[in-house]
């Protein structure tokens, strides 16, 4: 069960991009602030996987900076974290923290050892059940009619008199003995244990740079809105009046400037676009952050 997280969040600021590696925060931003973010983590056995993505969590700008107006979460340099949380990791401290990592491998390793047998004792039984079905049935039938009752019992007892050796869980069972050696490897998905929770002051940053969408960004949220990047659909946002995983979009979202000129083939394109999708084409622009106007466009008769 997932945990709430200490607010702030810290937001990984790595090579201009933001991320959450934290699956407890990650789950409550979703939950509580409606932010969805883009899962990026592949696995590199399989590196054309693009369908079922995992952490890190990767946000806009916009997301980010609305976080951190909100006052739920930070932007910290990653980087310096690092670099100064590892030179002051004592050696007690980073010998237990491999000892803990250690247990969390025996266990992971016992449990799919568990299962593995578990797997083979089925695996086993299934075919030694096609064995007696398969012996049963080329057996030859009795020389009297009348003498096959008093066979029957005979077959069960000398079934029931075999040795404990054909028991497919106790003749073929194989002991497996996990110990340090043959122990899983895990790989942590945030450096937070061991690291502190809390970034220093000199580890923050300032507010994210974002485009001039940014109001009107704001201005769906605080309706309600989930928001997701839009380029699929050459937006520059997909408008979710729920969790995108229980609802489809309903709008299409372009922001543009408060006295910018429309070309009216733009608008054209934008309605048949989402009227195509079964969407609605959205654009809208500010004046100020706190006087942002929206129009939506549909194409009627379709």
């Amino acid at each position: 069960m997932a945990t709430e997280p200490i607010l702030p969040i810290p937001i990984s600021y790595i090579a201009g991009n933001y991320y959450l590696f934290s699956i407890d925060a990650v789950t409550y931003l979703r939950r509580e602030h409606h932010i969805c973010g883009v899962l990026i983590g592949t696995l590199p056995q399989i590196p054309q996987q693009n369908v079922f993505l995992s952490l890190p969590l990767e946000l806009m700008p916009e997301e980010a900076r609305l976080l951190v107006e909100k006052g739920v979460a930070c932007i910290v340099d990653e980087v310096k974290v690092q670099n100064q949380g590892m030179k002051a990791f004592m050696e007690e401290d980073r010998k237990q923290y491999l000892q803990d990592l250690e247990a969390q491998g025996l266990q992971a390793a016992r449990l799919q050892a568990g299962r593995k047998e578990q797997q083979r004792e089925k695996t086993l039984k299934k075919l030694e059940e096609k064995k007696a079905a398969k012996a049963k049935a080329s057996e030859e039938p009795a020389p009297a009619v009348s003498e096959a009752p008093k066979d029957e019992p005979l077959l069960e007892v000398f079934a029931d008199s075999q040795p404990p050796s054909h028991s497919p869980s106790t003749s073929r069972r194989t002991s497996t003995t996990v110990t340090a050696e043959n122990a899983l490897k895990i790989t942590p998905a945030t450096a937070r244990p061991p690291l502190p929770a809390e970034p220093s002051p000199d580890q923050l940053m300032p507010l994210p740079q974002v485009p001039s969408s940014y109001p009107l960004f704001a201005h769906l949220h605080s309706e309600g809105y989930f928001l997701s990047p839009g380029l699929r659909f050459g937006c520059q946002y997909m408008a979710y009046p729920g969790d995108p995983l229980r609802f489809h979009s309903h709008f299409l979202v372009v922001s543009a400037e408060w006295d910018e000129e429309l070309d009216l083939m733009d608008i054209i394109a934008g309605g048949r676009l989402g009227t195509g999708v079964k969407k609605g084409f959205l654009i809208g622009g500010a004046e100020t952050e706190q006087d942002v106007r929206t129009f939506s466009v549909e194409w009627a008769g379709m």
